[in-house]
Order: C-alpha cells, then sequence, then structure tokens
C-alpha cells in the first residue's frame, strides 16, 4: 500500500501550493487583478488562494497555471527541494558571518 498521508503534510502542501501561485504571479510581475482577468476568476478569489484563506479547487488550479504559464507539476514542491532551498538559505546566513 501507498504511504499514509498526515493532515500536517496536506496543510503543508496547501501553504506550498499558495506561495508557489504568489512567486509565479510576482515572476510576472502582473497584479492579482491581472491574474485574476487572465484565469477568468475574482481579484477576491486570487487574494483568499495566495493567502491561504481559500484552498482551490483542482479546475480552479489548472486556470490559474494557464494563466501563470506554468504546468501544475511547478505548484507541488517535493520535500527534498524545499529542504534543499533551505539548507542553501542557511549555509549562505552563516558564510555571510564568518
Amino acid at each position: 500500500m501507498g504511504d499514509i498521508v498526515r493532515d500536517g503534510d496536506i496543510e503543508a502542501q496547501i501553504k506550498t501550493i499558495a506561495r508557489r501561485i504568489r512567486e509565479e504571479r510576482e515572476k510576472l510581475r502582473i497584479s492579482q487583478m491581472d491574474l485574476s482577468f487572465r484565469a477568468g476568476l475574482s481579484q477576491n478569489q486570487v487574494f483568499c488562494i495566495e493567502t491561504g484563506k481559500r484552498v482551490p479547487n483542482l479546475y480552479t488550479v489548472l486556470k490559474l497555471c494557464e494563466a501563470l504559464g506554468i504546468s501544475p507539476a511547478a505548484l507541488f514542491a517535493p520535500a527534498d527541494e524545499e529542504k534543499a532551498r533551505a539548507r542553501e538559505n542557511v549555509i549562505k546566513l552563516v558564510s555571510k558571518y564568518m
């Protein structure tokens, strides 16, 4: 059988998705209003998704990804990638003060 997914893992993934949507929008240098227009959503929906106040359904995620020009897979950062990024940040901080 597959691994059991814990609620904490799901909550962490939801936060990652919200953060990644915001990061991708900011990379494009567009506002929440622009993204909402491109995706056919309300600006309030985009705001609530990015802040984690609302969990988007699959249809909404796909609309956002299309509007951002990314694959849905880009929103699901593997835990190893997150750990590697955190490790790099720690190394940079330690190196800065050595």
